[in-house]
């Protein structure tokens, strides 16, 4: 399929070529030194060298580099609602996103632990514009959304990356990850663009478009972690929005931050999927004949599962606690927890930033701001 040449992954009939040529690469070494540090490096050259497809290179290589990052810098991952998905089967996970690389690499892990389809996963071109990082992207089933286009080239561009996700879940029965919103939450707010959605439906040649939504069966997904480890790093954009400041990227910031949250310190992080949004697309289709309803209504819909199925942690406690000068939550946190958060938050921005500090607090507490909204969820 020569016309998604421009965005695909390499087919597995690719990769053994790829990975001769980066076996060598200082990254590659600094990644397998610090994936297999018992291992001399010929020893992993020569496996990398006799794989020949993806998932090969996922599951006997990335998979060990998380479990030493999750070792590193977590406490554990947990993990709920797997076991209702069903084996052999595609699903289109749309996700909050909190982090570049672990959001998506930490769903495969725990897919890959539950026997179940892995992801190829969407990813801005502007994160690996590094020759290395769009080689490794493209061996972990990465699929490249465009950015900065011309309103024109944007339409061109959406049209072709529907019809790929299309081409995935319904000819090569491959899951797919897509987030919820282009870029990452930066203020804890988790919210569905329905931009993403109307994309996802530009590829449907069915006559309703809740049918073509219901057959590609939609997984919310929602990730959290007690503590973001790119939390301060996403201040300064923050901070621009607040002051109606037009943002621009540090030449290396990207790269710095995928550094980051991948190293940093998360102590625990939960995924949990959703149900199928089957029921609700019905629903949907049947109390709506304005597509343009229906997708604001599917993305409520998708808001709705990812919301009610955040794990909150201490860490959002204590911030809304702080943020609104009560101790309505006290009895979910220790008192060593709260005096560990506001030691890391000094730390991180110091106490003489008083608009950075209400930014970190507010990332840390919407998260339970949003979930009071469900009684029934928190």
């Amino acid at each position: 399929m020569q016309k998604f040449d421009a965005i695909r992954p390499f087919y597995d009939s690719e990769v053994n070529e790829a990975l001769h040529g980066v076996a060598n690469h200082p990254m590659m070494k600094a990644m397998m030194n610090f994936s297999f540090p018992e291992l001399e490096d010929e020893v992993w050259k020569e496996q990398l060298k006799r794989t020949h497809s993806i998932r090969d290179f996922q599951c006997n290589f990335i998979y060990q580099t998380i479990q030493k990052v999750l070792e590193r810098s977590s406490e554990g991952l947990t993990t709920s609602g797997f076991e209702k998905l069903e084996k052999n089967t595609s699903y289109l996970f749309v996700s909050n996103h909190r982090d570049i690389l672990l959001d998506t690499t930490l769903l495969n892990v725990c897919l890959f632990e539950h026997g179940l389809v892995m992801t190829a996963s969407a990813i801005g071109d502007n994160l690996v514009k590094k020759s290395f990082l769009n080689i490794l992207a493209k061996l972990n089933r990465n699929f490249l959304v465009l950015r900065g286009l011309s309103p024109r080239e944007m339409l061109q561009s959406s049209k072709l990356l529907s019809e790929y996700i299309g081409h995935l879940l319904f000819r090569e029965n491959r899951s797919v990850w897509i987030a919820q919103r282009e870029g990452r939450t930066k203020d804890g707010n988790d919210a569905t663009n329905p931009g993403v959605l109307k994309m996802l439906g530009m590829g449907s040649d069915e006559a309703n478009l809740m049918d073509y939504f219901k057959k590609m069966k939609i997984v919310p997904v929602s990730i959290s972690y007690e503590y973001d480890p790119t939390d301060a790093l996403k201040m300064p954009q923050l901070m621009a929005e607040a002051n109606n400041e037009i943002y621009i990227k540090e030449k290396n910031e990207d790269f710095m931050t995928i550094l980051s949250g991948i190293m940093g310190t998360k102590k625990r992080i939960h995924i949990s999927v959703g149900d199928v949004l089957d029921k609700e697309i019905d629903q949907i289709a049947a109390e709506n004949d304005n597509a343009n309803k229906q997708i604001q209504a599917l993305a409520q819909a998708i808001d709705d599962s990812i919301l009610k199925n955040y794990k909150l942690w201490p860490t959002n406690y204590i911030a809304y606690d702080i943020l609104n000068k009560t101790d309505k939550f006290s009895h979910l946190y220790k008192e060593n927890e709260k005096s560990l958060f506001e030691r890391r938050l000094e730390m991180r921005i110091g106490s003489d930033n008083p608009i950075a500090v209400q930014g970190i607090l507010a990332m840390y507490a919407n998260p339970v701001v949003n979930k009071l909204k469900y009684q029934d969820a928190i």
